[in-house]
């Protein structure tokens, strides 16, 4: 139960809004006279289907490994306290002073007082009225965040759908009547039926007078026709308002229930308690079984084996203060035995599940500082190592062993003297490629150490000392001469690191060498955009990019045999776009005009189309 707590802490910033059946035919008031059928146009499947749609949880449950602190949400694995959101949010709260003022104190009170008025035993009708009373006065409270008030327009709106159920039931008691009545006028409709011709009438019929009996019979068989479609009205009046009463019922729970799980996923779980406990005072029919969406029941059954029920929640949020409150004890504890590695992810746990929680705001600020200053080594360390600053890492690692006597030295040691041996063990090569003259293994040794160790105090001596012997300074910056003369840029690029060391102390050939890298950059990284495309099969996006450049750089041999391969495989807008602009050359704008267009079509997103048909159209039309 706690692996899901303490992902829904995680996911603190989503909210699942549970799906609901739309209210049909709620503009007919209930009761109403006339027939026909209900204003809503349908019954109990009016609001269609689901959309359906992503889900905020992903393509998958999330699940939580507690050995290796790693979460695998999405396909993406992270560490929950190796995370930059995580890392800030723990360091605000640290940062932050307790919450023991007045203000603080009374808030706790409107708290306790609801739960109290609300506990089973206590709730009464009475209680829970005054437990209502008090919500607005929880809500004037900043750390409330006004959660009190969505409580209490929850609570209002059921009891509003209840009173308007009540209302339903005594129209359809006045229907039952009125139906009743009804049947007794259509039964007692054909009483005339065996009516006798008045005495003294001729019995010749003069006039007609020998129809009245048949007159007399088909007027009773239009009222009793009358009566009849009466009582279908009022039977499907019946119908219509005792499915608004149901309809009404159940979205009223819905948004309640929606109310409840939002509380659960921001980690209120103060107001998830005293969320359900107005609920089975509100909804007493013993129904707490929760209508939410697929994603949501999915997350609870899977991952705590339970149902997704108003008692499952309230167990569970429960359980979450239980925890907190141990994390508190346990942090104060290791806080006392100067254990901050133990003590801060300790209360780390408890923030991240119970952040809202009395036990963590009123923590002293004395003690979050203690847990703060081996946090923000933690964090040192970790980002020393990730930019291989192997020196500032030991240095790290030397004062935390000070300041926390349980902070388990040994990984990011193995680490830093594993790197450092390796990296001696190039440099050492290097150096005895140098006095072979094997530049080959020369280069390839200095590069592995730099990428190794990257700020490695002996590596800079060692480059003086190699090119000082083995007069490699003076062979690259000939070389490079060379290469800058022909123009062979991807050559210079490829040997960047050999030139980068050699050209260190020359001020001018160093600014060349960057220009020339600058330039490689481009190319680099318009033969990537291409390469991309291709993978695309957008061969006409391909081409384009790569044409961007090559007028710039038009000795570059791997751009050019790129530009080479892509004019094939884009043949049909290569001609296009060819053709338009030697027609516009031609001044032939309308036939110019269409072939940027047929290239447009075939690459909607051509810069070169759509600058072709810009200037074509200013041609075309008059200025203004």
């Amino acid at each position: 139960m706690l692996l899901v707590v303490s992902f829904l802490s995680m996911a603190w910033s989503f909210g699942q809004v549970p799906d609901a059946p739309a209210p049909t035919g709620a503009g007919v008031a209930p009761g109403a006279a006339g027939g026909g059928a209900p204003a809503g146009g349908g019954a109990a499947g009016g609001g269609g289907a689901p959309k359906k749609g992503g889900s905020f949880l992903g393509k998958d449950v999330p699940s939580f490994d507690p050995g290796s602190e790693v979460m695998t949400w999405d396909g993406k694995n992270w560490n929950v306290n190796n995370n930059r959101i995580f890392q800030a949010r723990f360091e605000k709260y640290l940062n932050a002073p307790e919450a023991t003022s007045d203000e603080d104190k009374n808030y706790q009170r409107v708290i306790a007082t609801i739960l109290w008025l609300l506990a089973p035993g206590n709730a009464t009708v009475p209680n829970v009225d005054a437990a209502f009373k008090w919500l607005p006065q929880g809500s004037r409270y900043d750390i409330d965040a006004r959660l009190c008030d969505a409580l209490a327009d929850a609570v209002y709106s059921a009891w509003k759908a209840q009173r308007a159920q009540d209302r339903l039931v005594t129209a359809n008691a006045a229907l039952d009547r009125e139906r009743d009545q009804e049947y007794w006028n259509a039964k007692h409709a054909g009483a005339g039926e065996s009516a006798k011709v008045p005495t003294g009438a001729p019995a010749g019929g003069k006039k007609g007078g020998g129809n009245a009996p048949s007159q007399q019979n088909f007027e009773a068989t239009i009222t009793q026709t009358q009566h009849s479609k009466r009582i279908a009205e009022v039977e499907l009046q019946i119908k219509n308002n005792q499915l608004k009463r149901e309809i009404s019922e159940i979205q009223a729970k819905v948004e309640f229930q929606a109310l409840i799980v939002q509380f659960f996923l921001q980690r209120r779980f103060q107001h998830v308690l005293m969320a359900t406990r107005f609920y089975r005072a509100v909804f007493t029919e013993g129904d707490t079984k929760l209508n939410v969406g697929k994603d949501t029941k999915d997350l609870f059954e899977k991952s705590s084996g339970m149902p997704p029920t108003v008692g499952t929640l309230d167990s569970m949020a429960n359980e979450a203060i239980r925890d907190v409150r141990e994390g508190v004890k346990a942090f104060d504890f290791l806080l006392t035995k100067n254990e901050l590695e133990s003590a801060s992810k300790r209360l780390a746990e408890a923030v991240t599940v119970g952040e809202f929680m009395p036990e963590i705001r009123t923590l002293s600020r004395d003690k979050k500082r203690q847990a703060l200053e081996f946090v923000q080594k933690s964090n040192q360390l970790i980002s020393a190592i990730d930019v291989k600053d192997f020196t500032l890492a030991e240095l790290v690692v030397k004062q935390m062993e000070k300041v926390a006597k349980d902070f388990d030295s040994s990984k990011p040691m193995a680490a830093i003297e594993t790197t450092k041996q390796v990296s001696s063990m190039h440099l050492a090569k290097a150096r005895n490629a140098a006095l072979k003259g094997d530049q080959v293994t020369l280069q390839a040794e200095l590069t592995a150490a730099t990428e190794l160790w990257p700020r490695n105090p002996a590596l800079a001596e060692m480059s003086k000392v190699i090119f000082s012997q083995g007069d490699v300074q003076a062979k690259a910056t000939i070389d490079f001469d060379q290469l800058l003369g022909q123009k062979n840029y991807r050559q210079i690029f490829d040997d960047r690191l050999r030139f980068i060391a050699a050209l260190a102390l020359d001020p001018e050939k160093s600014k060349q060498l960057e220009g020339v890298l600058k330039n490689m950059q481009i190319i680099e990284t318009a033969m990537g955009q291409a390469s991309a495309m291709a993978v695309q099969t957008n061969y006409a996006g391909a081409w384009e990019s790569v044409e961007k450049v090559a007028g710039q750089f038009p000795d570059d041999s791997k751009l050019s045999q790129m530009r080479a391969d892509l004019t094939t495989q884009a043949a049909d807008f290569v001609r296009a776009l060819r053709g338009a602009q030697d027609l516009e050359k031609k001044e032939q704008i309308g036939a110019s005009l269409a072939w940027f267009l047929k290239a447009q079509k075939i690459y909607p997103q051509s810069e070169y189309a759509g600058d072709g048909i810009g200037r074509l159209v200013k041609k075309i039309l008059p200025q203004g």
